[in-house]
C-alpha cells in the first residue's frame, strides 16, 4: 500500500534528488521478458540524458518498446525493529528516496545538446576535471559525437516518494529517530535529519 503521506510532489526537491544521484534503472519491454537495465544518466536542464553505444541490446529494445519507465533511488538507512518493539519483527524497516518517470526516449541528433548533455554528465561525474570541454566544432570530439548515441526521456509522469516515517505517531517517531541518532552512523544521522525535516517535527533530544 502507498503511503499518501510519503509522496513527494514538489518539483524542487524531485529535482535535487535526481540531480544529486548518477545511475538509475531503465525499464522497457523485451522480446519475451521485460528488460532492465542499469545506466549512468543526467539530470540536465529539466530532463534526464542517457548516453551509450547506438547498437547492441539496450538500443534495440529501446527502439522497439516505445513507452519506458526509469526509476531511481537511494536507501538512506535500515531501521531495525527493536528501535520501535522489543519482541515483534514487524516493525523492521528502510528509508528511503525513489522517484519513477514514465516516458518515451527520444534520440538526441543536435550535435550541440549532444554535447551539453554528455558534458553536464561529466562534470557529476569528474568534476575535478582533467579534460578539454565537449565541443563540438573541435575536430577530436566531433567523429566520437556523431559515434555516440545520447538519448532524453521526455517524461508523461514523475511519481516520487520519500520515507522517512513521516506516518509515525510522536512516540514512535521519537524511538526510531532517537535509536538512529545513538547509533550514531554517518548515514543514520543524515536519516534522522530527515525524518526530522519532512515530518515537520522538531529535533528530539
Amino acid at each position: 500500500m502507498r503511503r499518501a503521506a510519503y509522496e513527494m510532489t514538489s518539483e524542487e526537491e524531485i529535482g535535487s534528488f535526481l540531480s544529486e544521484m548518477s545511475y538509475g534503472t531503465l525499464a522497457m519491454r523485451g522480446e519475451e521478458w521485460p528488460y532492465a537495465v542499469p545506466i549512468n544518466y543526467v539530470y540536465h536542464e529539466g530532463s534526464v540524458y542517457l548516453h551509450g553505444s547506438k547498437v547492441g541490446h539496450k538500443m534495440d529494445a529501446i527502439r522497439e518498446s516505445g513507452n519506458v519507465a526509469f526509476s531511481v533511488s537511494k536507501e538512506y538507512a535500515i531501521v531495525p525493529s527493536y528501535f520501535s518493539d522489543p519482541k515483534l519483527a514487524c516493525p523492521a524497516t528502510a528509508y528511503f528516496k525513489s522517484v519513477l518517470i514514465r516516458g518515451r526516449i527520444v534520440p538526441v541528433e543536435d550535435p550541440a545538446e549532444k554535447a551539453e548533455a554528455l558534458g553536464a554528465l561529466m562534470r557529476k561525474l569528474q568534476p575535478e576535471g582533467g579534460y578539454d570541454p565537449i565541443d563540438p566544432a573541435d575536430p577530436a570530439y566531433k567523429p566520437r559525437l556523431e559515434g555516440v548515441a545520447v538519448l532524453r526521456l521526455d517524461a508523461v509522469s514523475t511519481t516520487a516518494k520519500f520515507a522517512f516515517g513521516q506516518h509515525l505517531n510522536d512516540a514512535r517517531f521519537e524511538q526510531v529517530c532517537g535509536g538512529l541518532k545513538r547509533r550514531g552512523a554517518e548515514a543514520d544521522l543524515e536519516t534522522a535529519g530527515l525524518m526530522e525535516r519532512y515530518s515537520g517535527r522538531c529535533p528530539f533530544d
